[in-house]
């Protein structure tokens, strides 16, 4: 269940003509009072015999009394409008449910204490089975201003309440961080415009992928520019600009002017400063990162984020979650078509993971956001499938630790976001990197020159090796092994780089995890001649060992009976 306050000025006129009508598409079915402050007040939706908007007009008129009658003392802020929400798989529930909904919300609020008869006046009003309008003015019937002191997070409490006491979906407690929810305005607005999502959804797409693909904070707004968005600088007495606001082609009020969206009311670090502490961090100034192909730079900075998170302080693992938030909005560009889709869900799902109340360190991962705009900013890269396969298998990996570090830090909500996003990107990884482990599996070496491979897995990692061998990515693995060995390298070398860099005790499939790990490690600089030489005599010695595998009856000299020829 969903309280959500919004407050405003002058009277409630505007208001109750509002949820006593139509609605803007005609969404309000049936709008009529479920409770109010003294059980009697006058009801619109319920007075067939007299003219709805004279009722409308003594419910507004008994309403603000007590503001009316302060006159110029009265409050700047009057009205506390509170609409409240129930999930899709709820049960319906009932006008006398929906009012003790009411009076539980507003006693928790402030707004009227149980049993405080000279508390503010309100109404619920209803016109769907699934939610309520709570309007209330913010003027005591005694001339006093309730005490409602975080009454967002109090109600937020009652509703976690409430839902335990009806039976309803229960919903993570929150910390304040989350990006603020479309109303139900801007959801009807967005449908009669038929877009997918509402404008202040697609907007804070659009910043994310320009703030993670910016360098600078002019190519931040020239990217914004580029996809149509309209940037609205707010400036000092001075000229700086100290805030932004931003608008989207089409989107526009009664008036025909643009609709614009503060920065920080599309999520909370997208004010104008905060972007700008972001961009500081990924400044063109020279970095750490080795030249070569950016999908691996990108590939290793990832795999180092469960790491960081292991054994880093908060402020940097922090960092690294808002980095691999930054490289999942940039992921669906790079991605073929029929992937895109679920890689979207994933980083919009993400999103919620990558705030919390802990200050980010941006700086602790400058080297995985300047990657990742390496690999944006050059079209050829892109069209890597191998690449974006190696990147999402260690990104499910890196997922999965955000949402144990948050649930360790009892984070509910970034937890939930960090297991959801697990599905999208496990659907996404499927869709990609099957195709590209098949095309490498085609290419399969001998099975002599597998048995050779397997038999240095059971003396390297003998606790893993039955495992990978009967995974159906092991022949892929053996082909980047031999197209590395064909390459200069060492195999036996690269499989024990590959087994060093990371434990495989929490790879989904150590296979597939290793068969990334040689290919990001065989595509390095090959070996000089004379150190090829010297691998091609290790290798050399290596099938000649006169020892076999226990598992590879009936004969250590016979390729058949080797697991690669089984395969």
């Amino acid at each position: 269940m969903i309280p959500k306050i919004i407050l405003g000025q002058g009277d409630t006129r505007r208001l109750i003509a509002y949820l006593s009508g139509k609605g803007t598409a005609n969404e309000h079915v049936d709008p009529h009072l479920v409770a109010s402050w003294n059980d009697f007040a006058p009801d619109p939706g319920r007075s067939p015999h007299r003219d709805p908007k004279e009722v409308e007009k003594q419910l507004h008129t008994q309403l603000d009394q007590p503001v009316a009658m302060l006159g110029r003392r009265a409050p700047k802020t009057t009205v506390w409008h509170c609409p409240v929400r129930a999930a899709p798989e709820d049960p319906i529930l009932t006008d006398a449910q929906w009012a003790e909904i009411a009076r539980r919300i507003v006693a928790a609020a402030g707004i009227a204490p149980a049993g405080d008869t000279e508390a503010c006046r309100w109404v619920a009003v209803r016109h769907a089975d699934d939610h309520i309008h709570i309007a209330a003015t913010l003027v005591r019937q005694d001339g006093r201003r309730p005490k409602r002191d975080h009454d967002i997070r109090a109600i937020q409490k009652e509703a976690r309440q409430i839902e335990i006491d009806y039976g309803l979906r229960r919903l993570k407690p929150g910390d304040g961080t989350a990006a603020k929810r479309p109303t139900s305005k801007e959801v009807f607005k967005a449908r009669r415009l038929g877009q997918d999502a509402t404008s202040r959804e697609i907007l804070r797409l659009r910043v994310r992928r320009a703030m993670a693909a910016a360098s600078t904070e002019a190519e931040f707004f020239a990217l914004l520019e580029a996809t149509g968005v309209t940037v609205r600088l707010k400036l000092g007495p001075s000229g700086d600009a100290l805030g932004c606001n931003f608008a989207l082609p089409g989107d526009t009020n009664d008036k025909g002017e643009p609709v614009f969206y503060a920065g920080s009311t599309l999520a909370g670090d997208l004010s104008l400063p905060k972007i700008r502490q972001r961009l500081a961090t990924t400044s063109p100034e020279p970095v750490a990162v080795r030249p070569g192909n950016p999908w691996h730079q990108v590939t290793a900075a990832i795999e180092r984020i469960p790491h960081h998170l292991a054994h880093s302080d908060d402020e940097a693992a922090q960092g690294q979650l808002a980095a691999l938030g930054g490289a999942l909005d940039l992921l669906p560009l790079t991605a073929p078509a029929a992937a895109r889709a679920e890689l979207e869900r994933a980083a919009v799902t993400f999103e919620r993971a990558t705030r919390s109340r802990i200050a980010a360190d941006h700086a602790s991962a400058r080297v995985l956001r300047r990657s990742v705009q390496a690999i944006w900013k050059d079209p050829a890269r892109r069209e890597d499938r191998a690449g974006l396969a190696m990147l999402l298998d260690v990104a499910l990996t890196a997922v999965a630790y955000a949402m144990h570090w948050h649930r360790a830090r009892q984070h509910a909500q970034q937890q939930a976001a960090a297991e959801q996003t697990l599905i999208h990107l496990q659907t996404a990884y499927a869709q990609i990197a099957g195709p590209v482990l098949t095309g490498l599996a085609s290419r399969a070496p001998t099975p002599q020159t597998q048995h050779r491979y397997a038999y240095h897995l059971q003396q390297a990692v003998p606790e893993h090796a039955e495992h990978i061998l009967d995974d159906p990515a092991w022949n892929a693995l053996a082909s980047v092994l031999a197209e590395a060995e064909a390459a200069g390298h060492n195999a036996a070398t690269l499989l024990d780089q590959a087994l060093d860099q990371r434990t495989l005790d929490d790879a989904r499939s150590p296979a597939r995890a290793l068969t990334w790990r040689v290919r990001r490690l065989g595509q390095r600089h090959a070996p000089s001649p004379r150190a090829q030489a010297a691998n091609a005599a290790d290798a050399r010695r290596t099938v000649q060992r006169p020892t076999a595998p226990p598992n590879m009856t009936p004969s250590a000299s016979s390729p058949e009976s080797s697991k690669g020829q089984r395969r």
